[in-house]
């Protein structure tokens, strides 16, 4: 059975991906796991991860590091769900260079629109959390929304009308009224 990440497993993880490749590249951390390490929740069930530029024997080394760390890793990105906002790869904050390989928090606008197009409670509360840290600045957010919208035609899954609805409640509600 897999064990939750809290910060020293996620650090233990960054290490050992960074000794498993074999040449560089990025990792983005996303969801939960940007969560735990920025330190608004105490744990995630799994990682969430993007490689770009994919670090030469990374995925090579996946299954042994989930079975050494005893943890899940799924390859999921806010641009899995949403098309990818412009400038998000300059936005993403980096965390730390482990060998060749560089580890960020991928674009906090992204993730924030990723789970605010959810509408969990779960992904709501982490894009609130994003605001009151300042990670996320509400007129940016929408900015940012109307710039990816034309975009929406590629995720039939969303519907841009029902989309931009939950983001103006999601404003309202940080903004307070």
């Amino acid at each position: 059975m897999r064990r939750e990440l809290d910060k020293a497993r996620v650090a233990a993880l960054m290490s050992e991906l960074g000794r498993a490749a074999t040449g560089a590249g990025k990792v983005y951390l996303t969801g939960g796991t940007s969560a735990v390490l920025e330190g608004w929740r105490p744990a995630t069930v799994d990682a969430d991860l993007k490689f770009d530029p994919e670090p030469p024997g990374i995925f090579e080394a996946i299954g042994r590091i989930k079975d050494l760390l005893e943890l899940n890793v799924e390859l999921a990105s806010p641009d899995d769900f949403i098309p990818a906002l412009p400038g998000w790869q300059e936005r993403s904050r980096f965390i730390a260079r482990h060998g060749e390989v560089d580890f960020y928090h991928y674009d906090f606008y992204a993730q924030a629109l990723a789970k605010i197009e959810r509408g969990h409670g779960r992904d709501l509360a982490d894009a609130r959390e994003m605001v009151r840290r300042g990670l996320v600045d509400p007129p940016e957010l929408e900015r940012l929304f109307e710039a990816v919208k034309p975009g929406l035609i590629r995720y039939p899954a969303v519907d841009p009308d029902v989309f931009r609805l939950k983001l103006r409640e999601f404003l309202v509600e940080v903004r307070g009224g």
